[in-house]
């Protein structure tokens, strides 16, 4: 039986290419990203915080968020869903319930990382990370945890920052000998960099490619080329939003109406389509007719 943790994993482990993983802080982009032809869906912490909360990613999102959101897009996407889990929301114990909690919800993998709680994002200033062993105990926490074998676990460490680049890449073969399939070395800040980590850790590896972060923006042959396993667009299509939301309302002060604007937003029946208002339409007819049926008989 196919189930999405095992198509993510056979996704994830093509040698071929790279799995372009782009991000969604809501239901509706999680459908977007799967209409643009996208084979997984990233459900971003930063994301998620910053539409939803208005505020940054200085881990103040709740697990029951997080959950919340998990659980609306996994209901409207049919491709597989990997979750930003940040530090676990927790110690080890927290993070057997958040993996067990997120799995529920639909999840078919899940990232965890090494930062001290409140995480940052991984490209701001300030970030501490917890022991090794700790971050092991959770890795372990995780793996032990989860339901479905297949369930993908990614294991991040911010370690780069603050204990340097070959400190960071033994993190990550601790994180990988405690059974994450993924590995994740977050802003490395160099091409030369981040083929050492693919060389010094042999694993499948993620590369978070952030828009204005520390980590060059390579074409996605070229990370193929230097080991990557995944390329993660966490937050590509939620800043692409707000430059699409900013002209319309620009639009709209300028001119009074939106009458011209209409080449700046989605059209009125792709919308409905987005959101599969036809199908809602036929459900609402069949059982409209079933209950008349009844009401006769």
């Amino acid at each position: 039986m196919t189930t999405p943790a095992r198509t993510l994993r056979a996704l994830v482990g093509k040698q071929d290419r790279p799995l372009m993983l782009p991000g969604a802080a809501n239901a509706l982009t999680a459908r977007v990203v799967e209409d643009a032809g996208f084979d997984a869906v990233y459900v971003t912490g930063a994301g998620v915080t910053n539409t939803y909360l208005g505020m940054p990613d200085h881990g103040i999102l709740t697990l029951d968020e997080l959950c919340g959101h998990v659980d609306a897009i996994c209901d409207v996407v049919g491709i597989p869903v990997v979750v930003d889990a940040d530090t676990g929301f927790g110690n080890a114990l927290n993070v057997q319930r958040t993996v067990r909690r997120l799995e529920r919800a639909g999840a078919a993998g899940i990232q965890i990382e090494d930062q001290v709680s409140p995480k940052k994002c991984g490209h701001f200033n300030g970030k501490e990370v917890v022991s090794v062993g700790e971050m092991v105990g959770k890795v372990r926490a995780a793996v032990d945890a989860r339901v479905e074998d297949d369930l993908v676990i990614v294991a991040r460490t911010d370690a780069r920052a603050t204990e340097g680049l070959t400190a960071a890449c033994d993190r990550a073969a601790a994180y990988l000998e405690a059974g994450a399939d993924v590995i994740f070395v977050e802003a490395p800040e160099s091409v030369e960099e981040m083929r050492f980590i693919t060389t010094q850790v042999p694993a499948l590896h993620l590369a978070n490619m952030v828009e204005g972060g520390r980590t060059p923006l390579l074409p996605h042959a070229t990370l193929g080329e230097l080991g990557f396993a995944v390329a993660l667009y966490a937050n590509a299509a939620m800043r692409g939003a707000v430059v699409g939301m900013r002209e319309v309302l620009a639009h709209l002060d300028k001119h009074g109406d939106t009458r011209d604007a209409g080449h700046l937003m989605i059209d009125w029946e792709d919308r409905q389509a987005l959101v599969r208002k036809p199908e809602f339409d036929r459900l609402e007819e069949r059982y409209a007719a079933t209950a008349e049926r009844r009401r006769v008989q």
